[in-house]
């Protein structure tokens, strides 16, 4: 008999692919007999090189190799190659639902996500919003593998063993965390706008934290040139901080890194998700967009969403990328530093344990 083997397929973001990970450990471990090939990006290898002994990470450049009809039909045929028995489409966007045809014609079981975009359009409009919680992009990648006949019951805690990832793999500047330490992490960019605490507010919120606890260390994570030329100010302003870019290279470091963080402050974007990966708590600010989309990190509570609830407005975006209706970004502007700054307090200073 041959023995099973699952193709699952997600490129896009790195948020989303991110995402992805709680669910494919899940039937990793729920279905040890099965091959699971996790078809993305290149840059999503550390998510999965080590996640589960019958879990295989296969990278395709869709702008290099694979670009194009001819480059996805070579992907295919790369693809067919591997004798998966199942298809699992967790993109559904227009590659995806080519390889999908190839699939379908080829004779394999094949399913794909369903995204509710008719629920999030409902809830974003402009007037008259149906507010109700979306399935998550967790629900929905699990519902998939259900169709194929692998029904999951997600039981993920982190990409590390409880202890985290091994410091000792990272430069010396980052140093051994003493039991008495508190580490935060802070990633206060996104993609969009409507997704990003504004940059004065930010500092505003850096400052009171090394002012109200200055024995915690700050680690300041953001990746593009203007991003680190922002984090390296903060870091020259206060000397407990420190740019994670500036000092670690490649995401495996990172993701070590926020495996010890007691909390990660972050937008409704990939590094909530990563933290996420690792255990740790995180603090997400969420603007235009809301919770109630589906998009909220693995494991994270909805006391540690800091938001606005008031605005008739919001959300208006499930990505955040649309044009701030009344035009100033209230959903924004008027979230208090001291807000964020007492919301991460919230969960450290009660004895609240953080790492799960």
């Amino acid at each position: 008999m041959k023995t099973p083997h699952l193709l699952i397929i997600r490129f896009s973001a790195m948020g989303d692919v991110a995402m992805t990970v709680p669910i494919v450990y899940s039937l990793a471990r729920q279905y040890p007999n099965v091959r699971i090939s996790v078809l993305s990006r290149p840059f999503a290898q550390p998510f999965f090189q080590d996640l589960a002994p019958n879990v295989c990470f296969m990278a395709a450049d869709l702008k290099g190799e694979y670009k194009g009809l001819m480059g996805l039909n070579r992907l295919y045929r790369r693809l067919v190659a591997k004798q998966p028995t199942a298809v699992a489409d967790f993109h559904n966007v227009l590659r995806t639902r080519y390889l999908r045809l190839r699939f379908l014609l080829g004779g394999y079981p094949v399913a794909h996500i369903n995204k509710h975009k008719k629920g999030k359009r409902l809830l974003c409009r402009k007037e008259n919003k149906v507010f109700a919680q979306q399935p998550t992009s967790f629900r929905n990648y699990a519902d998939v593998l259900g169709q194929l006949g692998y029904p999951v019951k997600p039981d993920f805690k982190s990409i590390f063993p409880q202890e985290g990832g091994d410091l000792r793999n990272l430069p010396n500047i980052i140093g051994v965390k003493r039991p008495d330490e508190c580490w935060i992490g802070i990633a206060p960019f996104a993609a969009h706008a409507g997704k990003m605490y504004p940059q004065e507010k930010m500092g505003k919120a850096i400052s009171l934290l090394t002012k109200q606890h200055p024995s915690w260390r700050i680690f300041l994570f953001g990746g593009g040139r203007q991003e680190i030329e922002v984090l390296n100010g903060w870091a020259a302003q206060y000397p407990q901080c420190l740019c994670v870019a500036s000092v670690l290279k490649g995401l495996d470091k990172e993701l070590i890194l926020m495996s010890h963080l007691d909390t990660m402050l972050s937008m409704d974007s990939a590094n909530m998700h990563l933290a996420s990966l690792t255990g740790t708590r995180v603090v997400s600010v969420w603007g235009a967009t809301h919770p109630y989309c589906g998009f909220m990190g693995w494991n994270q509570k909805a006391e540690d969403a800091v938001q606005i609830t008031t605005l008739p407005c919001r959300p208006c975006s499930v990505f955040g990328n649309r044009p701030c209706h009344r035009g100033d970004f209230a959903c924004m502007n008027n979230i208090l530093p001291e807000e964020i700054v007492q919301r991460i307090e919230a969960g450290l200073l009660s004895g609240q344990k953080t790492r799960r």
